[in-house]
């Protein structure tokens, strides 16, 4: 099963990269557990924290006749690292 599914790159979630706290969009059936023992075995960091928040599913109306679509929900998980360390793929220059 695939814990992570990408990470989240936006102008907040590289501000918080600089305080060592980098942001991911997880499968909806992953624990904290699990998404803290997948960071450590791809990025080779120590976790400290991990915190989820599961985002609602929004209603969108398309097509001629204005249907209604359900978003399905995104879960995601913003992860702490130990001071000093950090996660390559929210570098700048990388």
């Amino acid at each position: 099963m695939n814990t992570i599914i990408r990470p989240i790159i936006t102008e907040q979630s590289m501000a918080e990269a600089e305080k060592g706290r980098f942001s991911f969009v997880v499968s909806y059936n992953s624990t904290k557990p699990m998404i803290r023992q997948t960071i450590k075995d791809l990025f080779s960091v120590d976790v400290v924290k991990v915190m989820t928040v599961i985002t609602k599913g929004k209603t969108q109306r398309v097509g001629k006749n204005r249907q209604k679509i359900v978003k399905q929900p995104i879960k995601k998980a913003i992860v702490q690292l130990k001071a000093g360390q950090k996660i390559t793929l929210f570098e700048l220059g990388a």
